[in-house]
């Protein structure tokens, strides 16, 4: 039994709700089993045959005891954390440590990879750092000295516990920043075109050959593919709602327009398809705001994507296969003129809805591939990867974890031009839960190894706090340093573009949503449902202006 100390007060208790918590594997892979807290504070969890696993779980950090009255603290929000990998013992963990354990080695890898260990010690991200690691050796003292008590916290300390939250609280802190200090770093060298041309060089002096014009390379030693050109900024629209100010906001804003093409918008009934919403949104942008246009995903088997008519054969593969083929083959054929990149299926590995086996799994990707390919050569091709931190698999043996599903359509030889990551937040849904700045620099690296071209899609973060109608483990999918409103989703957006464009192998971002419909959550359009702007667009629409200019507008403070 794997068990953790929470303290409440004085006396170990539960301090806050046991949410999105699931342990993990190696490779961060989910393991399925039951996790409690009880009222003594043990977080508890029994899981058969495995030598070590770490724990990931929601913190609310206003939640936390002491941390909001310490004036020298950053507010953090309520972030999704975890664990190192632990071993299996008798006496329990104390929960707040082994969550400044895991932030510090993150913290010290990272320095690693993205070559910033050279930082002076007097520079403000290390100087709080070295604040955090101390903090936590202070902890570790503190803790030794209830090792001889044989109560309900198992021999942890208060002033242990207090300790360990502050280190965990600047540590994060200290994160963020060096995330941004990265960003900006990378940014102007990719703009400018010499990330790009040091990659050139790189692979020319390695190989003794120069490769093709305005091609991914892929250098030893480097982590993933760098990419020619800079980033660009899109925002998916509904094909339900089409107006001159929106036309306006897309334009002033974006590099190309996502059009989803859900299914149950596509063909609501079996045969019958309905285009125009979907078409007057292409024509506009072909022939009067000369954007790009992007489309899909058109295979997204999630409840709220797929007619009702096609339950009809959820247990008969052979059939369902045939009718995604028709599907994609009606789609594409009559859009291949226009649309320039399809992301042709999106989250099949999390298999939540229409249950089906891991080989079939794949060869639902692999026909999806090989028909766009086939309709539309010129065609850009990516897959969808939905919740990219893997939750889902900690709940559905019957999924694929999402690294094993992007590697092995690598190793397939499935012909795709890039990887889509799904990084919503905010959201009640499984796998929404908000994540810091590090943990999202993070997972782009994870997937950044597997060599191909990234695309960050449905990116976004509500305008206002959003619950689940009813109670539950995801109900409260937390949130960024304040609670969500417009400011927050700005801040938000700014931030995280300011991460995820400066990796030289991704191609661009997508955010979720251009406009909220009357009445709708969770909040995630740049209009709001009134046809009012938000912050958020005028700052997607400055970034936009930034990367046109090759200039930054990063700020690592």
């Amino acid at each position: 039994m794997l068990r953790f100390v929470v303290f409440n007060g004085e006396n170990p208790g539960p301090a806050f709700p046991l949410r999105h918590a699931i342990l993990l594997g190696p490779d961060g892979i989910g393991l399925g089993t039951d996790i409690t807290l009880t009222d003594d504070g043990l977080i508890a969890s029994r899981f058969p045959d495995r030598a070590s696993a770490a724990l990931a779980l929601q913190i609310p950090f206003d939640r936390v005891r002491d941390l909001a009255a310490q004036p020298d603290l950053p507010q953090l929000g309520a972030l999704t954390l975890r664990t190192c990998l632990l071993p299996i013992r008798e006496r329990p963990y104390l929960l707040s440590l082994e969550l400044a354990r895991h932030r510090i080695m993150l913290f010290l890898n990272k320095l690693e990879d993205w070559a910033l260990f050279d930082l002076p010690a007097g520079d403000p991200i290390i100087t709080q750092f070295e604040r955090a690691r101390q903090t936590f050796t202070e902890a570790l003292v503190a803790e030794r000295s209830g090792q001889h008590s044989s109560d309900a916290s198992g021999s942890h300390t208060v002033a242990a516990d207090r300790l360990a939250w502050r280190s965990l609280a600047l540590a994060i802190d200290a994160g963020e920043q060096l995330a941004l200090r990265d960003a900006a770093r990378d940014i102007l060298p990719r703009l400018s075109g010499q990330t790009y041309q040091d990659a050139v060089d790189a692979y020319t002096h390695a190989s003794g050959e120069k490769p093709p014009p305005n091609v991914p390379i892929i250098v030893q030693n480097h982590l993933g593919v760098t990419l020619p050109g800079r980033p660009v900024l899109g925002c998916s629209v509904s094909p339900a709602r089409f107006s001159e100010a929106l036309q306006r906001c897309v334009a002033n804003a974006c590099d190309f327009v996502n059009l989803p093409m859900r299914w149950i918008d596509m063909e609501p009934q079996e045969g019958a398809y309905s285009f125009a919403g979907t078409d007057r949104w292409i024509e506009w942008a072909v022939r009067k705001a000369h954007l790009p246009v992007h489309a899909g995903p058109v295979i997204d088997f999630r409840a709220a994507d797929v007619p009702e008519w096609i339950y009809i054969w959820e247990n008969d593969y052979e059939t369902l296969r045939e009718l995604v083929y028709e599907h994609v083959k009606a789609i594409v054929t009559r859009y291949r003129r226009t649309v320039s990149r399809w992301t042709i299926a999106s989250g099949l590995h999390v298999n939540s809805n229409f249950r089906m086996s891991y080989e079939q799994i794949m060869d639902l990707t692999r026909l999806c591939v090989l028909l766009v390919k086939k309709l539309q050569p010129s065609a850009k091709i990516q897959v969808e990867i939905d919740q990219p931190w893997g939750e889902h698999y900690a709940h559905s043996r019957q999924s694929i974890p999402p690294v094993l599903y992007a590697d092995t359509i690598t190793q397939a030889g499935i012909p795709i031009d890039a990887f889509a990551l799904r990084l919503t937040m905010g959201t009640p849904h499984r796998g929404c839960s908000t994540r810091d700045l590090m943990e999202l620099s993070n997972i782009l690296d994870r997937y950044a190894a597997l060599e191909r071209p990234i695309m960050v899609t449905a990116c976004g973060a509500p305008s206002a706090a959003v619950r689940a109608k009813e109670d539950g483990p995801e109900a409260e999918p937390g949130f960024w340093r304040e609670p969500w409103s417009e400011h927050i989703q700005s801040a938000w957006l700014a931030n995280v573009a300011s991460v995820v464009l400066a990796k030289p192998f991704v191609l661009g971002l997508n955010w979720a949503d251009l406009a909220d419909a009357p009445g709708a959550a969770p909040s995630l359009g740049l209009v709001n449902a009134d046809g009012a702007p938000k912050p958020a667009l005028d700052r997607l629409a400055s970034i936009r202006k930034a990367l046109l200019e090759s200039r930054s507008w990063i700020n690592p403070n």
